[in-house]
């Protein structure tokens, strides 16, 4: 010990947590650019974010790919791209984290191709493929395959890496994104644990890992979470979250090692709290959100990311994120933080809602269980349904000034934001002419891979033995590496495995969710259903029709989810088919539906290409009287140009009265057909 340590009562400080920025967009040249500058500024990990093509499994010339090509993170159409990345970046140095989970198997095969070709060890690799499927289905939406084939893919994975790259987790269980729809802490518990047996059931079960190595299983199962700003609640949620994993592991799977039984996490803070409002106020709450997750010592995250404060903006520039990297410096290597044990143990107030929690938690995963698991529970709608009431519940206790939130319900007189004083250089825009050139970069690819000097083999072979192995019980990986030595792209892929497994629409949970605000006579929602009412009299219709649409691959529904949900209240009769259509089906729906409004939500950035295409083929079918509604995040210089082709309104974060919203779109039904507006009671 120092004299200073001494002198303090202090011992050695721990380690920091693994030091992240998710990360990527527009090419694979721009994001590697950008990777080397984050490690040159002390950032200790890569997370890789990915656009919602390659999420999706789609290649970027796609027709649903339009409008999304490096638009949320960064274009991996195949080895190529994938080179280009990692290009300067020593991958056996690195501990990469890649948000990827339909085609996660795909991306860590062109992973450790991009290793090897490096003259790596592979066994050495360490790093992060996200890959928890059944999240998508209730959350995030980029799913593709059904859930069988889903938890093949990554059962196969995990086997796979157990035996040849015993560094690496093959699956990062995500109970983030179910709090960003809405789930309770209880809910967060008892999903992402129910969803961990239901993978850690399926491997033990495949026979491709003997009973003596699923210690070795359990020990690489890592968790993503959540961090809200209800500190002392998180707190004890990640306290929770260990204590029921180490019961899990030893009495389901008799797992004897205590530390392969250690809940290991990483962590990005709460996104869903972020406002667009005084969004300076997010940097205080990202501050103390990474808090709840490192200042306990026993249930300390082992890597954290944080979002930018300008996040519900837009993309944010290098800067911003600089920002919130050292964010996590000043905490690490300027304050006491890590000198010293856990300093809420013996904390009674601790001890009692970390065993609420607990108990709560492992009542609600006996019921999934006794529904079948996790995917017969996704399958049932069970858990979306919860989702989306619990979602709905949070954002009526928002509207009521029930749950404050700073500078949107209370306290919103603010001075000008100096940093906001020019949007269009508040966030990172994408150049649209991107997209044109990766999509001719795709097709220039696909056209040349078998030349010098990458003198690729055809694929034809690959993709066929691809398909055999999906059809017969061999474990994906070694077809899938092949298909990546072949240069294969991440839309062959995916379609060979299509071809086999189909493709799987996830259950909305709109229709099964119970209403979240009363119709209480003289309420808000009461005067805007009467408005519903009388403006389907005036037309000669029995119900008033709105179409909420998806278009693209963005698969955030949670807005439109809500919206869906208080139109239903408000007496709508409701449209809703789920997540990614193309602008033709919501055409199609919207004129076979005889719809009278059309509200489209894009949170991915897609809106300046996907509204105006809807705007369009609606003129064409001679539907001009349908107004069309745009929600999402949406900068207001975007804004702008959609009302100026014809949009009737722009919704973005900052507009939280859902109510409001719904009378909004009556008064725009009323203005498209020519309609006397109604007399609001005072």
């Amino acid at each position: 010990m120092t004299e200073r340590q001494i002198a303090q009562g202090t011992r050695e400080k721990d380690r920091p947590w693994l030091m992240r920025t998710y990360a990527g967009h527009s090419t694979a040249e721009a994001s590697n650019e950008l990777y080397r500058r984050n490690l040159a500024k002390g950032q200790t990990g890569l997370s890789v974010a990915f656009d919602l093509p390659t999420q999706t499994g789609y290649d970027p010339d796609h027709i649903l790919a339009r409008g999304e090509v490096g638009r949320v993170g960064v274009p991996v159409s195949h080895l190529g791209d994938m080179r280009r990345l990692f290009q300067d970046i020593p991958l056996e140095q690195m501990n990469t984290s890649m948000t990827i989970n339909a085609t996660a198997m795909w991306l860590l095969a062109l992973y450790q191709v991009v290793a090897e070709e490096q003259g790596a060890d592979i066994t050495r690799l360490q790093g992060t493929t996200q890959n928890d499927i059944v999240k998508e289905y209730l959350s995030r939406g980029t799913h593709v395959f059904p859930p069988g084939p889903s938890l093949r893919l990554t059962t196969d994975m995990i086997a796979y890496t157990v035996s040849h790259m015993p560094k690496w987790n093959p699956i990062n269980i995500c109970s983030y994104h179910l709090q960003e729809a809405g789930a309770t802490p209880v809910q967060e518990i008892a999903y992402a644990m129910s969803t961990a047996i239901a993978v850690l059931d399926a491997v033990r079960d495949s026979g491709q890992v003997p009973q003596e190595r699923m210690g070795d299983v359990v020990a690489r199962i890592s968790f993503f979470v959540n961090a809200g700003v209800r500190f002392v609640e998180e707190m004890c949620k990640m306290r929770a979250f260990g204590r029921i994993w180490d019961q899990v592991t030893r009495e389901r799977y008799g797992i004897e090692d205590a530390k392969q039984r250690r809940f290991r996490y990483g962590v990005q803070v709460n996104s869903l709290g972020l406002t667009e409002a005084q969004p300076e106020n997010n940097v205080q709450r990202i501050v103390l959100e990474m808090l709840a997750v490192t200042l306990s010592k026993d249930a300390r995250a082992r890597a954290v990311q944080l979002p930018a404060w300008n996040e519900a903006l837009g993309l944010p520039t290098p800067w911003d994120q600089q920002w919130s990297l050292r964010i996590q410096q000043v905490l690490a290597h300027e304050s006491d933080l890590l000198e010293y044990e856990d300093i809420f143990e013996g904390s009674h107030v601790v001890e009692k809602k970390v065993a609420q929690l607990v108990e709560d938690s492992l009542a609600e995963m006996d019921r999934i269980q006794e529904m079948g698991g996790a995917m017969a529970a996704v399958e049932s709608g069970y858990l979306k349904s919860q989702l989306v009431s619990s979602h709905a519940e949070r954002r009526a206790r928002i509207e009521s000034g029930q749950e404050k939130i700073v500078g949107v319900n209370i306290f919103e007189t603010t001075e000008p934001n100096p940093l906001t004083a020019d949007l269009d250089t508040a966030i990172q825009t994408v150049d649209p002419a991107v997209e044109a050139r990766v999509v001719a970069a795709i097709g220039h690819w696909r056209d040349t891979r078998y030349q010098p000097p990458f003198n690729h083999p055809r694929p034809c072979k690959a993709l066929e033995r691809l398909k055999e192995a999906a059809k017969g019980t061999d474990n994906l990986m070694e077809a899938t590496l092949e298909c990546a030595r072949a240069g294969v792209t991440t839309g062959e892929w995916a379609g060979a495995l299509r071809e086999v497994f189909g493709e799987f629409r996830a259950p909305t949970g709109v229709s099964s969710a119970p209403i979240a605000v009363p119709v209480e006579p003289g309420s808000a929602l009461a005067e805007v259903r009467a408005r519903v009412d009388a403006t389907a009299r005036d037309l000669g219709s029995g119900k008033l029709r709105f179409l909420v649409g998806k278009p693209g691959l963005d698969g955030h529904s949670n807005g439109a989810e809500q919206i869906a949900v208080r139109a239903r209240d408000a007496g709508f009769e409701v449209v809703y088919q789920g997540i990614r259509l193309t602008p033709e089906q919501i055409v199609d729906a919207a004129l076979a539906e005889d719809v009278h409004a059309v509200g489209l939500s894009i949170l991915s950035g897609s809106h300046a290409q996907l509204v105006p295409d809807v705007l369009e083929r609606l003129r064409v079918a001679g539907a001009t009287d349908i107004p069309v509604i745009a929600g999402g995040i949406i900068p207001n210089g975007d804004a702008e140009q959609l009302r100026e082709a014809g949009v009737a309104a722009v919704f973005t974060p900052k507009d939280f009265d859902i109510t409001g919203i719904i009378g909004r779109i009556v008064d725009e039904i009323r203005k498209a057909n020519k309609l006397d507006p109604l007399e609001v009671p005072a």
